[in-house]
């Protein structure tokens, strides 16, 4: 029997938490109707004794300094709101991750989960995704790590994560079809209704740029760049009144926001076509120029690369009706 072991983070999304459990008893169930014994031995894992994983009474409850070895660690989605103290908040779980880890034991990430692997120092170096909307914050946070933006899953030498929200069940079959074959994988996927087949998650982001610092020119010239972006102008002449050199503003925007100015140009009005596509009925010339764009073939191709569709297949699977 393949033991699962589900940690209960602080601040652990409980929908996230719901998704994992309902998933794998149902795989259980699978084996149970073919009269078969259950593959999963699932355990909560809880921070302390202080009754954190007192909801999931139906589980086995351990807390995290009698945890036994596990096959499987699971870490949901938790919040990010404020990220580097959710970390501190879980950092009880860090040297257990590690240890389990080192014992042979695999760990997958769901959502925000992979903020926590990320801190233990395992994906350094490793493939990583996250909620697209996280991802800047990923990256600040921990630039060591090969992060994929567009991906819904990767797996690196038994660590796995996965994007955001229904991303989660395409790493719950990746993991299914790897401890239990195909035919159970495919059977759970048809009884949840879930696409196996897509692969990126880059077409459900929203650019929401760093704005809470206290840098005064990085602020001056985000303000440049939103006020502006729809005019075919380069970068260099909307932040040319920022009382800095362009190497030095471009080292200081890169490092409070995670990408450097040019990108941020190109983001924000991917971003403002996005919403017009999604808002209004203006032709595709029309929503191009009011981007700031002027070339229609470099359009398209900024807002694949961006989005991971064409401008035509992001209306028709997002415009309003």
């Amino acid at each position: 029997m393949i033991k699962l072991g589900i940690i209960l983070t602080r601040q652990y999304r409980l929908l996230s938490v719901a998704a994992i459990l309902d998933v794998f008893e149902t795989v259980n169930g699978l084996y149970r109707k073919e009269n078969e014994n259950s593959p999963f031995s699932i355990t909560i894992i809880s921070p302390d004794d202080s009754g954190h994983g007192s909801s999931f009474s139906k589980y086995p409850v351990s807390s995290l300094a009698i945890a036994e070895h596990m096959d499987l660690i699971l870490i949901p989605a938790f919040s990010t709101e404020n990220i580097k103290g959710a970390i501190q908040e879980n950092a009880d779980f860090i040297p257990w991750l590690k240890d389990q880890f080192a014992s042979g034991t695999e760990i997958a990430t769901f959502c925000t989960g992979a903020f926590l692997l990320g801190a233990t120092g395992m994906l350094n170096g490793r493939q990583a995704t996250t909620h697209i909307d996280a991802c800047e914050a990923f990256s600040l946070n921990f630039p060591d790590v090969r992060l994929l933006r567009d991906k819904i899953v990767t797996g690196d030498n038994g660590l796995f994560t996965s994007g955001g929200a229904t991303s989660s069940f395409h790493l719950l079959l990746h993991l299914i079809q790897g401890y239990c074959g195909k035919d159970i994988a495919v059977k759970t996927a048809k009884l949840f209704a879930i696409d196996m087949d897509r692969a990126n998650q880059s077409y459900f982001g929203t650019f929401l740029p760093v704005q809470n610092h206290n840098d005064e020119l990085v602020a001056m010239a985000q303000q440049k760049i939103e006020a502006a972006y729809h005019n075919a102008g380069t970068i260099e002449e909307m932040i040319k009144d920022v009382p800095a050199s362009r190497r030095n503003i471009a080292r200081r925007f890169k490092l409070v926001t995670g990408i450097t100015p040019i990108e941020y140009l190109q983001k924000t009005r991917i971003e403002a076509a996005k919403k017009l596509l999604e808002q209004t009925n203006q032709q595709m010339l029309e929503i191009m120029l009011n981007s700031g764009y002027n070339d229609p073939k470099a359009f398209r191709k900024i807002f694949r690369k961006t989005v991971g569709m064409t401008p035509t297949g992001y209306r028709a699977k997002f415009q309003a009706a």
